[in-house]
Formats: structure tokens, sequence, C-alpha cells
């Protein structure tokens, strides 16, 4: 299991201001090991985000991300204490959902 994602999710206004930095090694599978044998792709596939119980950004990832990616979004109608969950599913099919609140200012 990955680390925990660090999440950041500000009002400014009504809308969010949402930055998540997700620990993952986003292996293309293109990289050779010292053996010279070809790393396994392993990558984030799938991501979600919920404000307040509703998905306002679903996407999908390919090998062109770089390790441990920093995302950031802007969500219109959003209120001091909304919940923001993020969850991811990558290639293995491992998963990981974190949330946090948004602060004011």
């Amino acid at each position: 299991m990955a680390d925990p994602m660090k999440i950041r999710a500000r009002l400014k206004g009504d809308t969010a201001d949402i930055r998540v930095l997700m620990s993952h090694p986003m292996e293309t599978g293109q990289r050779k090991d010292a053996a010279g044998k070809l790393v396994p792709a392993h990558y984030i596939q799938n991501i979600s985000i919920t404000l307040a119980g509703k998905t306002v950004v679903e996407g999908q990832l390919n090998t062109a991300v770089s390790r441990n990616p920093v995302f950031g979004f802007k969500v219109k109608g959003a209120k001091a204490g909304d919940k923001v969950v993020i969850h991811w599913v990558d290639t293995n099919g491992d998963q990981r959902t974190d949330e946090t609140t948004v602060t004011a200012g």
C-alpha cells in the first residue's frame, strides 16, 4: 500500500483550490533494472475526487506522469468544512483513498 496522499484544500471565495501529492513509483514499463531486465509497468490509472459527496473530477492517467505526481484542481461551489475524498487505482489493482476538509482562506 502506498503512503498517504498529502492533500490541501483551501477556500477562496466559493472556489476550493485543491492540491494533492500522490506517493507512487509511476513505472512506465520501459526502464531497465541493473540486470538489464525491464521493470514492469506500475502506475496510477484512474483518479477520482469527490467534494461533499459529489464527484467533481474523474481522470485516467498513463505512463507520461512522473513519480510522486502532484495535481491541482479548482472547484466552484465549495464551502468551508466540505469533505474532499481522493481515490486512485493503479495497474496492479492497488488502491488508495484519503480525505481532508476544505479550510477557509
